[in-house]
């Protein structure tokens, strides 16, 4: 398993879920990983768990553009260089538009947008002197399809999906790939918050089974082996798609 063969990669959200999830995925695939989240304790504890001389782990807040230059820096100083960035790091409220309070609408488009454009903004510019680069980005099916008590999130993941589309046409002929994953409902730690916030939470996750065709959550390995494939050569003419990973859901 040397998909990744030397490959150096800063890894958003890393502490749990799906980013963690990739992460380690990339370790396993022969790539030197920098697992990054704003729990920097979970970080470091997710690292540990793999190869250490392929794994460190940083601090990394999103929403803060000196952070993002910050974990770049790292990576270039200690590695040498930066093929890969894996946008993962996200947040959700579970409500309608009237619902949704100002400071939850901001903090999910800082989060899910403003952290997507940042970490694109600081790792381009060293992918450009490379002549080449892969950066992938967490959207969802949500920026695909209406779901239900999810305004908010499917503004700010749509966002990243157009974002995604604009800047990969921009950087083409510089040898950098830019693509995003549309996950389906994925089994995280996020998915038991979210149905915290309705009256009956067993069956709300069980409505999240349901309404997908296969009739299970999506695993976050199945997510990674996505991301894998992403940032590998092999998707080499892979570029300004969405790889969508739902089990059927937008195929009805």
């Amino acid at each position: 398993m040397s998909r990744l063969e030397e490959k150096c990669a800063i890894v958003t959200g890393a502490a749990s879920g799906i980013g963690k999830a990739i992460a380690r995925r990339f370790v396993e695939e022969d790539a030197r990983v920098l697992f990054t989240d704003i729990d920097r304790t979970k970080a470091e504890e997710a690292a540990s768990d793999v190869d250490s001389s392929r794994a460190e782990s940083l601090k990394l807040d999103v929403t803060r553009a000196e952070d993002f230059q910050k974990a770049v820096n790292y990576v270039t100083d200690r590695w040498g260089r930066l093929d890969v960035l894996v946008n993962n790091a996200g947040f959700g409220v579970a409500a309608q538009a009237p619902e949704t309070s100002e400071a939850e609408w901001q903090k999910v488009i800082d989060i899910c947008m403003k952290g997507t454009f940042l970490g694109m903004k600081h790792a381009i510019p060293v992918m450009q002197g490379q002549q080449k680069g892969s950066i992938i980005n967490m959207a969802s099916v949500a920026a695909i399809v209406g779901v239900k008590d999810r305004a908010a999130y499917c503004a700010a993941k749509g966002g990243v999906m157009a974002l995604t589309r604009a800047s990969a046409i921009d950087h083409a002929r510089e040898g950098i790939r830019i693509n995003c994953i549309a996950p389906g409902t994925v089994d995280t730690p996020w998915v038991e918050r979210i149905t915290q916030r309705y009256d009956d939470p067993a069956a709300a996750r069980e409505a999240m089974n349901e309404r997908q065709p296969h009739g299970r959550l999506v695993s976050p390995e199945e997510v990674a082996a996505m991301a894998v494939y992403l940032a590998s050569d092999e998707a080499g003419s892979t570029n300004g798609s969405v790889m969508v990973v739902d089990g059927g859901w937008t195929a009805q």
